[in-house]
């Protein structure tokens, strides 16, 4: 997501937290934090910086490592086959970060030279759905696709400015993703062949609400969409009402992953591009990595199948 500079003002009628209930885990100082993953078998936090080129991962007893990156990396997700499944500037990749190995492997928008990938999930079968977007943000050339364990992959989207998400509902049935800068969430349904098909508008924001960016969904099926100028993560029912909204100390939530022993904690990445030099003495520690305890549960992700 890009810098914007709109000034939030709290819903109507809306629960909300008044003061950021957010602790900081990891002060890193991402230029642009995405992509949080919980990888159940390490007990530990997985995150990039785009922008500032470095992978991230915090364990349970929140000691931090870091890699910096040949290229910039959008999303990565664990593989059963070891390693990550990553999406770049340059199209897919694999990624062992112990060696510190980037392999890429394809790119298929090779015609779309401004484009790069962006956010990316799993989703319960095991495929990894990832977008992309025109890095310049002008056009709407972002796309979604499936990619199987084969690293066969498909377009089942198009027509994003700005992709984030998706996610995924507790029974696997139903995919939503985010055009950030339409500030529209979709909802889709699964053909019978893992498509998803029936894209229909979930929900829409309005000015001053911030910019849905990455999400998450709880195990009573109702997303947690970090919100880029919206100083808050809010929780929307799988109907596409805002529920719970809760604040946050940053201008620039950028995702959230639940995670944790028993997945109860919510770990929300952040951005510091864009701000000036008063704004970053307000919010001395954009770019972290925050928890907050929401009182509700994730659910367990799977890895990637290939």
């Amino acid at each position: 997501m890009a810098p914007c500079f709109l000034r939030t003002e709290p819903l109507i009628n809306v629960p909300m937290t008044q003061e950021s209930e957010a602790r900081l885990v990891a002060d890193v100082h991402a230029v642009l934090g995405e992509g949080p993953v919980w990888v159940a078998a390490e007990q530990a936090l997985y995150w990039v910086d785009i922008k500032g080129r470095k992978i991230f991962r915090i364990d349970a007893d929140e000691q931090l490592t870091t890699w910096d990156t040949p290229f910039r990396v959008g999303s990565l997700a664990p593989r059963e086959s070891g390693g990550f499944i990553a999406g770049t500037e340059h199209g897919l990749a694999h990624v062992q970060l112990e060696a510190e190995r980037f392999e890429l492997l394809f790119d298929p928008e090779e015609e779309r030279e401004t484009n790069r990938f962006n956010d990316g999930k799993v989703d319960r079968q095991g495929r990894f759905f990832a977008g992309t977007m025109d890095d310049e943000e002008q056009r709407d050339s972002g796309a979604f696709y499936r990619i199987h364990h084969d690293l066969s992959c498909v377009r089942v989207d198009d027509g994003y400015r700005v992709t984030n998400g998706p996610a995924f509902s507790p029974d696997g049935r139903t995919m939503y993703t985010n055009d950030s800068a339409r500030q529209v969430t979709y909802a889709f349904h699964f053909a019978p062949d893992g498509t998803p098909v029936g894209r229909r508008e979930l929900a829409r924001y309005g000015e001053g609400q911030g910019y849905p960016d990455g999400m998450t969904v709880d195990a009573e099926g109702c997303l947690w969409i970090a919100f880029w100028d919206g100083w808050c993560l809010r929780r929307l029912s799988p109907e596409g009402e805002i529920i719970a909204e809760h604040r946050v100390p940053v201008a620039k939530p950028t995702s959230c992953a639940f995670g944790g022993p028993d997945l109860d904690r919510l770990y929300v990445t952040s951005a510091s591009i864009g701000l000036s030099e008063s704004e970053k003495a307000m919010q001395p520690n954009a770019g972290g990595l925050f928890m907050l305890s929401p009182g509700v549960r994730g659910i367990a992700e799977r890895p990637f199948a290939g």
